[in-house]
């Protein structure tokens, strides 16, 4: 048990039925008709810019990003701070490089995007697979997340099974956001979470610095006393080492956050219900700009976690430092006990539960959308379904998507599932953006070529990341007390992303080499639709 007080965690409680009810009547309110595909998958398109832009932030903005960022850079400093960075980077990346080709080139999924000059099932089937690769090991650190993170609030015992109802809870909840809600339901989902979080993500950046007399400097001093790492603790290398090794491994890291966290399907889904391209714009600006600022007041929040609570408090309530935004909140308000410290940590709680909820709502949407969209009404079937059908199909495959993430992570709940946060990631970069690059700026990307991104580089990542450090090998890997890792890095974004758009490039130059007549034809039907895709020309 937690030492917050029977009160504070009634008022949690309270909070936390309000804050489920309140979503739960707005996704029922939202939800589209039984037989309106653009409703469900796009919402009719009818966000403002400002109200799609906070909902690509809520999506971007996971659980993961509040509680293990804040984590990192409470324990590790510099790392963490290099971490949030290229967390926003990325995003920024997405803004300038995809968004617009993007929102002119997809319908509903990215099989939507894949698929626009290239015909054949294959293309589809691959989608979803990658997708769903993607997605579900994000899902079910979302979950696991859950478990640990609700008992932890509520002064739970893990022994008692506590855990595995909280994680069925969340699941069930997800289930019914994203069946019931479709992308509308879950935007304004998504746009509740991130006005909360930001405001509750401010207020207390405002009550750290406010604690030092708003000179950052100071702070940082008291930090590194609190982290017992002294001057290290402004320095690369408390995360992963400073071997030449081991800051190749933080490169890659960063450069595989940089490439992949804004290329999950869930991210580029959102893209596809702004109204026109002027409105993508738009809605990114509002995005970038709210995520840029939440990971500033991350920033804050962890370095303030360190000094104020210190290394020692963090890692004894967990080891990698999930808890401790919450831990600062509870310093923060007064005592245990006091008012202060009563509202502000049910606040900070209260938000981190929205955002857990908000967060596997989306990736369980995008599944489900792949699934029911380009795998059954495309793949599986000659004739297009009807729309009532699809959407029926969607609602069904959003419950087994959930209740297989809901199983996975009851089966993994002790285990330490931080890496898969790592692999859905390196999918992303080493699968997802070389196929959208290619596919939006080459002409002569061919379905060979796409095929062979998409599997190669998912296929990389994954058995790169099952033989490496972060599965094996070390006290810190999810199987620390076995040694199978043949692969000396953590990240696999070094040499994944690279084979992932070779892989591309060398399927579709071996279609060019064969002059078969689907490459000529998959090049034609580029160049007729090349001013539209990167212009908005008709």
């Amino acid at each position: 048990m937690n030492d917050y007080g029977s009160g504070t965690q009634a008022v949690v409680l309270v909070l936390f039925s309000t804050l489920v009810t309140l979503t739960l009547l707005m996704c029922v309110m939202a939800g589209p008709d039984r037989d309106d595909l653009t409703n469900f998958y796009t919402g009719y398109r009818s966000l403002t810019p400002l109200r799609n832009g906070l909902a690509i932030a809520g999506d971007y903005i996971s659980a993961a990003t509040v509680l293990s960022t804040t984590g990192i850079i409470a324990l590790a400093g510099y790392d963490g701070y290099v971490l949030a960075v290229s967390t926003a980077l990325s995003l920024v990346l997405l803004m300038f490089l995809l968004a617009e080709p993007l929102r002119n080139a997809g319908s509903f999924t990215m099989g939507d995007v894949l698929a626009r000059n290239m015909s054949g099932r294959s293309v589809r089937v691959a989608s979803c697979v990658v997708t769903l690769a993607a997605t579900l090991p994000f899902l079910v650190v979302q979950l696991s997340g859950a478990g640990s993170l609700l008992t932890f609030i509520l002064g739970l015992s893990h022994e008692t099974g506590a855990r595995t109802a909280c994680i069925a809870l969340v699941g069930s909840l997800m289930i019914i956001y994203a069946a019931i809600g479709g992308m509308r339901g879950t935007a304004l989902v998504q746009m509740i979470k991130i006005v909360l979080l930001l405001g509750t993500s401010v207020t207390v950046a405002a009550l750290v610095l406010n604690r030092f007399d708003w000179n950052p400097g100071e702070m940082l001093r008291a930090a590194e006393r609190g982290s017992g790492t002294g001057p290290a603790f402004l320095q690369q290398g408390l995360q992963l080492g400073t071997s030449a090794a081991q800051r190749l491994d933080f490169a890659s890291l960063q450069m595989t956050v940089i490439l992949g966290a804004a290329c999950l399907p869930h991210i580029t889904m959102r893209l596809y219900s702004a109204r026109d391209v002027p409105a993508v714009r738009r809605s990114m600006s509002w995005a970038v700009g709210t995520v840029t600022t939440f990971c500033l007041t991350v920033i804050i929040m962890g370095t303030g976690a360190a000094a104020l609570v210190g290394s020692q408090s963090i890692t004894a309530a967990d080891a990698h430092g999930r808890t401790s935004v919450l831990m600062l909140s509870r310093a923060l308000g007064g005592g245990a006990g006091s008012v202060g410290t009563t509202v502000l940590y049910a606040a900070v709680a209260g938000t981190v539960f929205i955002t857990l909820l908000s967060s596997v709502a989306g990736m369980t949407l995008a599944a489900a959308s792949s699934l029911a969209h380009d795998l059954f009404a495309h793949a599986l079937r000659r004739e297009r379904a009807a729309p009532r059908t699809e959407m029926t199909v969607a609602a069904w495959t959003s419950v087994v998507v959930g209740t297989v993430a809901i199983l996975l992570s009851v089966l993994v709940e002790n285990w330490d599932v931080a890496v898969l946060t790592t692999l859905a990631i390196c999918i992303g970069a080493s699968a997802v953006a070389p196929a959208l690059t290619y596919s939006l700026f080459w002409r002569g990307f061919t379905r060979t070529g796409l095929l062979a991104a998409l599997y190669g580089g998912t296929a990389c990542a994954l058995v790169l990341m099952v033989f490496s450090r972060a599965v094996s090998g070390t006290p810190s890997a999810v199987f620390p007390h076995a040694d199978f890792a043949w692969f000396p890095l953590q990240s696999t974004g070094l040499v994944s992303i690279p084979f992932g758009y070779l892989a591309g490039w060398l399927g579709s130059r071996l279609d060019h080499r064969r002059r078969t007549a689907e490459s000529r034809e998959n090049r034609r039907l580029y160049e007729e639709s090349e001013a539209r895709l990167l212009a908005a020309a008709e």
